[in-house]
C-alpha cells in the first residue's frame, strides 16, 4: 500500500528538514553524552539516569523515523505558483464570518502544517473542506455540531 502524500509548503519543507538536522546532528550528540556518563555511574541494573537516557534515545530515533518518512512523501506546493481564481492548498484567503460579521485570514495548507491559532486551516479540517474551489462572492458553509457556520469570501491571494 502506498504512503499517503503529504502537501507541504516551502516553509513547512524548511521546519521540517530544519529540525531532521536539529535531531541528527544535536540532539543525537546530547543524549550519546548522556548515555556515556550514566555508563561511567557503574551498575546500569538500577541506573534511573541510563534509563532515561536509553529512553530519550529511543524517542529521538523514533522522530528521526517519523520525519525522514514525512519528507519521503512529501509534496511542496509552491505558493507562488497557486491560483488565485479559487480557493486551494497554498493560498490565502480573506473571509467574512457572517454570524459574527467579522472579517477572519486564513492560509490553507496541509494537514502536517495546520496551525488555527495561527490561522493556517488545513485542507482536510471542516472549514478548509468546505473552502475549497471557492471564488470570491461565494459563501461557504460548515456544519459544526453547534449548528452551520457561514463564510463569504472576500478575497483570495497569495
Amino acid at each position: 500500500m502506498a504512503d499517503k502524500k503529504i502537501i507541504l509548503t516551502y516553509a513547512g519543507l524548511k521546519e521540517l528538514e530544519d529540525e531532521l538536522e536539529g535531531l541528527k546532528v544535536v540532539k543525537r550528540k546530547e543524549v550519546a553524552e548522556k548515555i556515556k556518563e550514566a555508563r561511567a555511574q557503574g551498575d546500569l541494573s538500577e541506573n534511573a539516569e541510563y534509563d532515561a537516557a536509553k529512553d530519550e534515545q529511543a524517542e529521538i530515533e523514533s522522530r528521526i523515523v517519523e520525519v525522514e518518512k514525512i519528507l519521503k512523501n512529501a509534496e511542496v506546493i509552491d505558493e507562488d505558483e497557486v491560483s488565485t481564481d479559487v480557493i486551494n492548498i497554498g493560498c490565502k484567503v480573506k473571509l467574512m464570518d457572517i454570524e459574527f460579521d467579522e472579517e477572519v485570514e486564513y492560509a490553507i495548507v496541509g494537514s502536517m502544517e495546520a496551525d488555527p491559532m495561527n490561522h493556517k486551516l488545513s485542507n482536510e479540517s471542516p472549514v478548509g473542506k468546505a473552502l475549497l474551489g471557492k471564488k470570491v462572492g461565494e459563501t461557504a458553509a460548515v456544519d459544526t455540531p453547534e449548528g452551520t457556520i457561514e463564510f463569504k469570501v472576500l478575497d483570495i491571494f497569495r
